[in-house]
């Protein structure tokens, strides 16, 4: 079986791997740990013979081989932040219990590095591919992308590809995603101070604090309140307010029912407790439009289809200070929804409580045609090492398969049944997991480039 080849090159991987975990490499405008991360894989390339070549500081390519027509494998190695909670350093491997941790391991940078000792195993194999191969790299993944969109801009784009950042089998469609900042002008509440939750607008926050200017009383009876309800709260009475500290559970927007969305809940406790007007124009937005509902009921915005399901709405970010009034959503909408319909609702409802609309980000869904070329190279590839057909689904994840003018798809690296807490603290998969990825990213990559 071609995928075996891989195992000859398990220890280097995880070398390799290790190194680039230790770059934090967390997604942000002006940071220059992700072009670090960029760099460090196209440098190891380099060492290994390949044609490497770096677009801008965001993007570049490791290519093997020759023809007219062109194969992909896309990876990122840019990571969201690490966040609090985890058991293990974040920024570096560690294997427990039969699992790989680290931030990155399984989102992207694991197999970024599988992918890359694929081509090195084909390289030292002798084979001579078909159609020329490309691993492609880029480094602003987690920010909306637009790594891939400077890439393809002086790239031609693949004829067939695949990006490992999903789970196995198949993933022949892709929700929108649209990316939106709700804002006012100035913080207008009465009793709220501050409020501050969440580290990316693509996760569900795990964490909040807020300042409240209340009384003893009203203290005592928000503490009571706040037992009977989901989530963690600490409540300290000071000079300046009632310091809130809140945890909850994180989880990955795609997936916002697997977390305990902690800002949401925060929010809905205090409404509760001082009314909606109390607390400002944008927590009584968040609180009658949103609440704790994760498919956009009370924006009137609901809807799903067969094909890829239901919307979802994430409240990412919160931030309410004396400088600063705005929330942060991620909606993921269904292939065949109407996105200028979404967004025209949610403009609507939120101009009524004085609050502006701003479009930061939007990826168009992807739907792929399940008897194109490289889904039967694909399928072949999992069943050589798995023993049976892979599954076609569809996610409310986005990956580069996006970015593919329909030539491409979403393939692992994770398995059903293992949490992997992507996103979240401990992201990690099962060993014996991660050598299945590596040996059916070994026989995708050699379907690619003899099929």
């Amino acid at each position: 079986m071609t995928g075996e080849k891989i195992l000859d090159y398990m220890d280097d991987i995880r070398h390799d791997l290790n190194e680039l975990i230790s770059i934090r490499s967390v997604s942000c405008e002006g940071d220059k740990l992700p072009e670090e991360a960029l760099d460090y894989i196209l440098g190891k390339a380099k060492e290994m013979g390949f044609e490497v070549k770096k677009i801008g500081n965001i993007a570049g390519h490791i290519e093997y081989g020759s023809g007219d027509e062109l194969a992909a494998v896309l990876a990122h190695v840019d990571v969201v932040p690490a966040g609090e909670g985890w058991s293990v350093e974040p920024f570096a491997l560690t294997e427990k219990n039969g699992r790989l941790y680290g931030r990155g391991v399984v989102d992207d940078k694991g197999p970024a590095i599988t992918a890359l000792y694929c081509l090195k195993a084909l390289k030292d194999s002798g084979i001579e591919p078909k159609r020329k191969i490309r691993l492609i790299i880029g480094a602003a993944e987690e920010i909306g992308m637009n790594d891939m969109e400077a890439y393809f801009a002086s790239e031609r784009m693949p004829d067939m590809a695949f990006t490992p950042d999903s789970e196995y089998g198949i993933c022949l469609k892709e929700k929108g995603i649209m990316h939106l900042e709700i804002s006012a002008p100035v913080h207008d509440g009465t009793i709220l101070t501050e409020f501050h939750s969440g580290n990316a607008i693509n996760a569900v926050p795990s964490k909040a604090y807020a300042l409240v200017d209340c009384t003893e009383s009203e203290d005592n009876q928000l503490r009571r309140f706040a037992d009977a309800k989901p989530g963690e709260y600490d409540f300290i009475f000071t000079q300046d307010g009632l310091h809130i500290e809140a945890r909850g559970r994180a989880a990955h927007a795609s997936t916002p029912e697997l977390g305990l969305n902690i800002a949401t809940n925060l929010i809905k406790i205090l409404a509760a407790n001082f009314g909606e007007y109390a607390l400002g124009s944008l927590c009584g937005f968040i609180d009658d439009a949103i609440g704790l509902e994760l498919d956009g009921s009370s924006l009137g915005i609901a809807c799903m289809d067969e094909e890829s399901g239901k919307l979802t709405v994430n409240v990412g970010r919160v931030d309410i200070d004396e400088t600063i009034c705005r929330a942060l959503l991620d909606i993921r909408y269904p292939v065949s929804a109407d996105s200028g319909g979404i967004l025209r609702r949610i403009r609507n409802r939120a101009e009524k409580d004085g609050l502006a609309t701003k479009l930061i980000g939007h990826e168009l869904p992807l739907s792929m045609d399940k008897d194109a070329p490289v889904v039967g190279i694909l399928s072949r590839a999992y069943e050589n090492v798995m023993g049976e057909k892979p599954e076609l689904y569809s996610t409310g994840g986005g990956t580069y398969a996006r970015t593919l003018s329909s030539c491409g798809v979403a393939f692992g690296p994770a398995f059903d049944g293992d949490e992997t807490h992507i996103h979240d603290a401990d992201e990690s998969i099962r060993t014996d997991n991660f050598i299945k990825h590596a040996m059916i990213c070994m026989e995708a990559v050699t379907g690619l480039a003899q099929e």
